[in-house]
């Protein structure tokens, strides 16, 4: 249904409004930003309100209300946005609503001293929803930086949930790649680290270790490869797992991690695993990245192993393996003669 200016106005939400006390700004931007004892808007105003948020057919009415605003305005209206969490968390899910608060953060830190306690009361269900994770991840850029810091707390502290689930994964992400303080930009780091063998073969979390070695920070990835020791060849059978072990290969002091298990394991395992539709990837990267960072060592290792079971990859998913193999074959023959 359409959406009319005569609707809603602003006069009508402000003067439906009690008028609002703002209290003095506590340390962590919380408790000053709870509405007023006995705060119960109108429903009119509410659900007008609420059809303006999210109605895929309010977009010009939702500017022409919010341009001429001053700021004692903004503080009212986000306000009346974040009275109520469940109004709040109805809004942020819908994807109209969630666009429409993301461009209400950042104009002022006042107004976002009450986005920042509406979403510190839902944290966890904003972070892992479709729609409404989108307003922490914009909050996360925007906020300064003392509430960005309350945020991240709350962000370490329910990290693995957040980790292993399907939309709070992706969330989780983005707020990483934008980290831009170091004390918690490590903290996010040696957070996935520490947990990356669960995480690793998590169905959602795995993408998060995955993410975290396309960062390409070097400590990090170290620390990976030492958290899934013994643990990558397992992994390697695995489709995501695969992933996090062939990032694994890029970087040389993780790579003589991985390639040492690959080394250790039995001559049949190894077979199957050069077979395995997923672990086929990780061979033919070890030897390919073996010898591209010059650790013949560990190439001809890798070499001396495989041979035997040519006959075996060469129909199979190991095939690429083989052809690598017939390659440094037919080159040795060549020096040879």
């Amino acid at each position: 249904m359409a959406i009319s200016d005569d609707s809603f106005s602003m006069s009508s939400m402000l003067n439906a409004l009690p008028p609002l006390r703002f209290a003095p700004k506590y340390p962590k931007g919380i408790s000053d930003s709870m509405p007023p004892p006995g705060f119960t808007p109108r429903a009119s105003v509410h659900q007008d309100l609420f059809n303006i948020m999210t109605s895929d057919e309010a977009v010009p009415l939702f500017k022409k209300i919010i341009s001429p605003l001053d700021r004692t305005e903004l503080r009212m209206l986000a306000s009346q946005l974040t009275s109520d969490s469940d109004y709040f968390m109805e809004i942020a899910r819908n994807k109209h609503g969630s666009r429409r608060i993301q461009k209400l953060l950042g104009i002022s830190d006042d107004v976002d001293t009450f986005f920042s306690a509406a979403i510190l009361r839902r944290f966890l269900h904003i972070m892992t929803d479709k729609y409404a994770s989108y307003v922490a991840i914009r909050a996360m850029v925007v906020f300064d930086k003392e509430k960005k810091k309350v945020m991240y707390e709350h962000i370490l502290q329910l990290m693995l949930d957040l980790a292993c689930d399907r939309h709070g994964c992706i969330a989780l992400n983005e707020i990483i790649t934008d980290a831009d303080d170091p004390y918690y930009r490590a903290q996010l780091l040696d957070f996935v680290a520490h947990h990356a063998l669960c995480l690793s073969n998590d169905p959602s979390g795995n993408f998060v270790v995955q993410h975290v070695l396309k960062l390409y920070d070097l400590r990090c990835t170290l620390n990976i490869a030492v958290s899934l020791r013994g643990h990558c060849v397992d992994l390697s059978f695995k489709k995501y797992g695969s992933y996090i072990v062939e990032k694994l290969l890029e970087a040389e002091e993780s790579m003589v991690v991985v390639v040492v298990e690959l080394l250790e394991c039995d001559g049949d395992r190894l077979m199957r695993l050069a077979r395995n539709e997923f672990g086929n990837f990780v061979v033919a990267k070890a030897l390919t990245f073996t010898m591209k960072m010059s650790r013949l060592d560990l190439f001809w290792g890798l070499v001396h192993n495989l041979m035997p079971f040519l006959p075996f990859l060469r129909k199979s998913h190991g095939s690429n393996i083989a052809n690598i193999l017939d390659s440094f074959e037919l080159s040795l023959l060549s020096i040879i003669s």
